[in-house]
C-alpha cells in the first residue's frame, strides 16, 4: 500500500528511523500526516478525496477535532493514529488506529495494511480521547502513586508485589520513574480535562514532577524510593 509522508513537526510515534518511514513513496496516492501539528497539516492539504486513506497522527485529542463531526454520521477516508509510547521510552510496536462512525471500511483496511507492512501491530478503536491504552493504564498509574503517598508500602515493595503477583515485567512506580512522571501528568491531565473523571486526575507526585520539569527542562523524572 503506497503512501507519502507529510511532516508537520516532531513525531512522538516515529521519533527515530523506522521501516514505516523508509517505505514511504513521495507523490504516492495516500497521505500520512506526521508530527505534533499533523492536524494543521491535514487542514492545509488538498486532494484528499482521491486517496484510499489519509492518516493523521494524534496526541490525546479526538480525530473529529481535525475532520469535524456531523450528528454521529461523520467519517470518510480519513483515520487517526498514534503509536503507543510511554514518556521518553521508545514507542511500542502498537499502533492505535482511530475510526469515526462512518469511516470507510476500505480506508481502515488500507491504513492497517500500510502499518502492518512495516512490522507494526494495529488495534482499531473509536474516536475517543486517549483511545485504548491510555484510558486503561492512566487510572492504574494514578492509583499506584496514591497508594505510595498513603504509605501502603514502599515503592520497591509495591512494584515487587505487582510483578510477582500478576506477572508484570516491571512495576508501575519503576516504569513511571524510568519513562517520566511529568509525561504521565501531561497525558492524565489531558484526559481528566476531556472526560471529567476523577480517576484521571494526576496524582500528587505527577503534579510535583511536572512543576519540577518546568524549572528544570529535560528532567521529567522524580525519584520515588
Amino acid at each position: 500500500m503506497r503512501y507519502q509522508i507529510v511532516r508537520a513537526g516532531a513525531s512522538r510515534s516515529f521519533p527515530s528511523p523506522h521501516a514505516f518511514l523508509e517505505q514511504a513513496s513521495p507523490g504516492a496516492e495516500n497521505v500520512v500526516y506526521l508530527g505534533v501539528d499533523a492536524g494543521s497539516g491535514y487542514t492545509a492539504g488538498a486532494g484528499h478525496a482521491k486517496c484510499m486513506f489519509v492518516a493523521i497522527e494524534l496526541g490525546t485529542e479526538c480525530l473529529g477535532v481535525h475532520t469535524g463531526e456531523d450528528q454521529g454520521q461523520e467519517g470518510s477516508n480519513v483515520v487517526g493514529f498514534a503509536r503507543f509510547r510511554l514518556g521518553t521510552a521508545e514507542p511500542s510496536p502498537l499502533v492505535e488506529l482511530v475510526r469515526q462512525p462512518a469511516t470507510r471500511p476500505e480506508a481502515i483496511e488500507a491504513a492497517k495494511a500500510a502499518f502492518q507492512a512495516a512490522g507494526l501491530t494495529v488495534a482499531v478503536c473509536g474516536d475517543f480521547p486517549g483511545r485504548i491504552v491510555d484510558r486503561l493504564i492512566r487510572p492504574y498509574f494514578n492509583a499506584a502513586l496514591r497508594r505510595l503517598d498513603e504509605k501502603l508500602a514502599s515503592a520497591r515493595d509495591l512494584d515487587k508485589t505487582l510483578c510477582l503477583g500478576l506477572g508484570y515485567p516491571e512495576g508501575p512506580i519503576s516504569l513511571l520513574e524510568r519513562t517520566g512522571l511529568a509525561d504521565h501528568f501531561r497525558v492524565a491531565q489531558s484526559l481528566y480535562e476531556a472526560l471529567g473523571q476523577e480517576a484521571y486526575a494526576p496524582a500528587r507526585r505527577a503534579q510535583v514532577a511536572a512543576r519540577r520539569a518546568l524549572s528544570a527542562p529535560g528532567d521529567s523524572r522524580s525519584h520515588l524510593r
